[in-house]
């Protein structure tokens, strides 16, 4: 009896420090949000991001509330003598919680930290979800289940700028971080309605299966070959071909063109100025 008291209030106390632990969070975003949004910081993003003047104007300001929650909760480590500045940190938050927008989302809450290099490094063997073969150890990116992105700052500066080419590092890597979030890197995301597994499934093994055809006879897709390395990378690879080629996705392949709107809860194709 003494010991399931004891489990008891150990168990509460757990609960309760949770409870005031998030309390404390959602205070600290509203005192954050309350302030207005940096005015550098939007120079930066009609820089480096040309979607964002075309967003609507809800989205924009979504947008703005998750960068400025994004740069305050999560920890940027610059590597191999990168020195951070509003600039990188501004310019890669954008670009992952445009992944966010119009969806009830914690901002990434598995995340700790991004490690910034200052372009393509060398890494070890550690296993993790990559952007490039694991034949290779020079790596553009890559993303940890246990709460780490790794980016290369000038791939990830050049897929913001040039957001029609397809390509786009720093959200192939947080479309890992969406999809590590149940604990399996499976191309299977968390979806908010229990039904829509179903057809997800069916759309994406038919669109992967195609993918990895076309990669094996040597033809042209509007998604990277590299989407064929497996179901992980396949999602990364559209979730990329989505927001950069919404239109010639939504085209050649409408089905899932409609999985993925209806999973991001946004249509890319309006915002193409």
């Amino acid at each position: 009896m003494k010991l399931l008291i004891l489990f008891l209030v150990i168990g509460g106390g757990v609960l309760a420090g949770k409870v005031f632990f998030a309390k404390l969070k959602q205070r600290k975003r509203r005192s954050l949000l309350e302030r207005p949004f940096p005015e550098k910081w939007s120079a930066i993003l009609q820089k480096n991001l040309p979607p964002y003047i075309h967003l609507p104007l809800h989205l924009r300001q979504q947008l703005q509330d998750y960068i400025r929650i994004f740069v305050s909760e999560k920890s940027f480590e610059g590597c191999g003598g990168l020195v951070l500045d509003d600039d990188i940190k501004v310019t890669i938050a954008a670009q992952a919680c445009m992944l966010l927008l119009n969806r009830k989302s914690d901002c990434y809450p598995k995340l700790y930290s991004v490690l910034v290099y200052p372009s393509t490094y060398v890494a070890g063997t550690r296993s993790s979800i990559i952007n490039m073969p694991e034949s290779s150890s020079v790596r553009l990116g890559e993303s940890w289940n246990h709460g780490a992105v790794v980016l290369a700052w000038d791939s990830v500066l050049h897929g913001a700028v040039n957001f029609r080419d397809g390509h786009n590092v720093a959200m192939h890597e947080f479309a890992h971080q969406l999809d590590q979030e149940d604990g399996r890197a499976d191309g299977v995301p968390i979806h908010a309605v229990r039904s829509a597994y179903s057809t997800w499934s069916q759309v994406f093994s038919k669109e992967y299966e195609l993918l990895q055809y076309k990669s094996k006879k040597g033809k042209k897709s509007v998604m990277h070959k590299y989407g064929a390395t497996n179901p992980a990378e396949f999602f990364a690879v559209a979730t990329e071909t989505f927001f950069e080629k919404p239109i010639q996705l939504k085209k050649k392949h409408p089905a899932l063109y409609h999985e993925l709107q209806t999973f991001y809860n946004v249509d890319p194709a309006m915002w193409i100025g």
